[in-house]
């Protein structure tokens, strides 16, 4: 297993010892992008983490909101992308249509980057009707790293939110990890 956290503008001091890979919020809805994304992605960078940014989605304007992200985040060729599907502050949450729709949106506006879904267990086992999450399932489930309570395929699982969001990818090795992350 690997390690990794995920972090947000919350999050502007972290440590990258013993980290394999960084997950950084860029964007949510159409309105926000994390103003400490960039220095954030160059300290995993420097460190030699796998990259991945990560969008808050909110219900409606999906096609927008896909633009939104794929142009305001810092990837880089190689960074992972992922979709945040959960309750949002106010209490509503995109449709599982909505959902599937960003990823395909993303997939096709960024063809060489891996694209995820993130979600919590109650969303995957609840909400999800078609159990499409693009590349790889980012699993939140918070009990022992690496056994979530799904059935289905995972490649990260969020396993505790303390003291910040920290993760663990099912892959053999980080150059695995690397190689998976640059599609051909």
């Amino acid at each position: 297993m690997l390690h990794g956290v995920d972090v947000s503008s919350y999050n502007t001091s972290y440590s990258t010892e013993g980290l394999d890979f960084v997950f950084v919020k860029a964007t949510e809805g159409r309105s926000y992008i994390n103003p400490h994304q960039n220095a954030q992605a160059a300290k995993a960078r420097k460190a030699g983490c796998v990259v991945g940014f990560y969008h808050f989605l909110w219900p409606g304007n999906i096609a927008a909101q896909a633009r939104y992200f794929v142009e305001k985040c810092a990837s880089v060729q190689g960074d992972i992308l992922a979709c945040d599907w959960e309750r949002t502050g106010e209490g509503t949450y995109a449709s599982n249509a909505q959902k599937d729709q960003f990823l395909v949106e993303v997939k096709k506006l960024r063809p060489t980057h891996r694209v995820m879904l993130y979600c919590n267990r109650d969303f995957w086992l609840n909400h999800d009707t078609t159990s499409y999450a693009a590349d790889g399932l980012w699993i939140a489930d918070y009990v022992s790293a690496g056994h979530p309570r799904i059935e289905a395929k995972w490649r990260i699982h969020q396993y505790t939110d303390r003291p910040l969001d920290k993760d663990v990818a099912d892959f053999s090795s980080k150059a695995a990890l690397k190689k998976w992350a640059h599609p051909a």
